[in-house]
């Protein structure tokens, strides 16, 4: 009898679900914009972000200018959002700020639009284009909000953007200093030591151009020895003056060692 009696409720609810379906396509292909209007609401209330989504991509532009429309497309942006396709939730809240500069909803929009990007930056390995962007906007949000309760939120992403932008420029010299390109190496690093002056890379970088210039020197024509080899040892110097009490001082001065004794078999 219990056996019976859950079937039964099984079936119900199966059988509501399919009259839910029917309508929902039937509302889909029918000219009551109204309804799809209330429809797509109530399945955004929802998080029903998948379903209000069709709806929303017919009745936005017949909206457009309308007092709905506001609330309408800060919604649609925030569809985009939730379900991670953040390269249209970006576009689409940049669409919204600047349509209703004087929403109550502009800040929030502005937030979610530079936190779009963020979300878009790719790891630190593969092309930054997107990193970029993404502190371009992040920063356009400060500048135009100062005192927002999303500034902490901003400050930290904008810290873990750098992070990844050092980590890729570090790792580009170290990736020349693998193959063997010297020359690039060495202006690898030294871009990276100017560029980012607080990096927790910045003692491995000056080792790096130090060992860089070395092995250029080694491996350099006669007439171009000597003078490469001062300026490892410039390099060598440059380190020291930084970082002389680091746990690198050792390689360092075996590096020397090589120039040094290099330097007196030319003279």
């Amino acid at each position: 009898m219990i056996s019976k009696t859950k079937n039964q409720g099984i079936l119900f609810v199966l059988a509501l679900l399919l009259v839910s379906c029917g309508q929902y396509q039937k509302l889909l292909r029918s000219d009551d914009v109204g309804t799809k209007y209330t429809f797509a609401d109530s399945l955004y209330k929802e998080k029903k972000f998948k379903k209000a989504l069709p709806l929303m991509e017919q009745i936005v532009p017949i909206y457009r200018g309308k007092p709905q429309a506001e609330p309408l497309m800060f919604r649609y942006a925030n569809t985009f959002y939730n379900l991670g396709d953040f390269y249209l939730a970006g576009y689409q809240f940049e669409r919204f700020t600047a349509s209703y500069p004087k929403s109550d909803s502009l800040e929030i929009a502005a937030f979610r639009s530079a936190q779009s990007y963020y979300k878009l930056s790719p790891r630190f390995s593969l092309d930054q284009k997107d990193t970029f962007a993404a502190l371009e906007k992040l920063q356009g949000f400060v500048d135009k909000f100062p005192d927002s309760k999303y500034r902490k939120d901003c400050n930290a992403m904008v810290l873990e953007l750098k992070s990844k932008l050092e980590r890729k420029d570090f790792d580009t010299a170290q990736q020349y200093l693998r193959i063997s390109d010297y020359k690039a190496a060495i202006n690898a690093y030294e871009n990276f030591i100017k560029d980012h002056p607080g990096s927790i890379y910045r003692k491995e970088a000056y080792f790096g151009r130090l060992e860089a210039a070395y092995k250029l020197a080694e491996n350099s024509v006669s007439y171009l020895v000597k003078e490469r080899l001062e300026a490892a040892q410039r390099h060598y110097e440059s380190f020291l003056k930084n970082y002389g009490d680091s746990d690198k001082r050792g390689a360092a001065e075996e590096l020397l060692l090589k120039i040094k004794t290099r330097l007196e078999s030319l003279s």
